[in-house]
């Protein structure tokens, strides 16, 4: 899973150091682009209590050595220990339980800012389609963040766009704890949709409700659903060995 240009590398995160690395650089994306609130900021890192219960998985930059992607992954079985989904934290997910087939849910994905583009993704999501085969799972959900540091201006413009084109709540209903505050937003606002957001569109993925206003992170949290069978032809090759 090499990407020739920059010479990226997945990989699985595995022992204490691998995911200290990976809080690392998830601590520097969200506390340089959300000034985020962090449990663990005084050590420059971002933790919390699912980190120990999660899969980790990155891409490594094999010239520099530098890790520039991670997410983290919690199927079933580890939500089962703990009680809970991260998601629930922040949305109730009416239909959860009735969802046919093993689940696993993506979160705190972060790639650092040299690295955002098409390359760095495809690798990551090529070790995401090695964990979805090798589980089994039929289905991927989680969050995507929106900024609200404009006030909601944006969240609202991408919202309106997704309620007409990827709203879809036959599988599961996501409630929102903390709903966006109201606002009146123009029709002629552009709104460009954050790369992560938009790459789980483009893999099929559906928003299941409004999002839920993370006060913490300052952003809208949408929660998405992607049902392996249903991944867009286009997009599939990245998740080749999953379909």
């Amino acid at each position: 899973m090499t990407q020739n240009a920059r010479r990226l590398q997945a990989e699985r995160l595995q022992g204490p150091a691998a995911l200290r690395e990976a809080q690392a650089l998830r601590y520097r994306v969200f506390s340089a682009e959300f000034d985020a609130k962090l449990n663990g900021a005084e050590l420059g890192l971002d933790m919390d209590d699912y980190d120990i219960h999660c899969r980790h998985i990155g891409v490594r930059d094999l010239e520099s050595g530098q890790l520039v992607a991670t997410t983290r992954l919690l199927d079933h079985q580890a939500a089962a220990g703990l009680g809970r989904y991260y998601s629930e934290e922040e949305f109730a997910l009416h239909g959860l339980a009735g969802l046919e087939g093993p689940v696993l849910e993506i979160g705190r994905t972060c790639v650092d800012a040299a690295y955002r583009n098409g390359a760095t993704i495809a690798v990551l999501w090529g070790e995401l389609a090695e964990v979805l085969n090798e589980g089994g799972y039929r289905y991927l959900m989680g969050c995507a963040s929106i900024s609200m540091q404009d006030g909601g201006i944006q969240a609202q413009a991408i919202m309106q766009r997704l309620r007409e084109r990827y709203l879809c709540t036959e599988h599961l209903r996501a409630e929102p704890r903390h709903p966006l505050p109201p606002l009146d937003v123009p029709g002629n606002v552009i709104a460009e949709m954050p790369p992560l957001l938009k790459a789980y569109m483009r893999l099929g993925a559906k928003i299941c409700g409004e999002p839920c206003w993370d006060k913490d992170f300052q952003v809208a949290d949408v929660f998405i659903l992607l049902k392996r069978d249903e991944l867009c032809p286009r997009y599939a090759r990245h998740f080749k060995a999953a379909v």
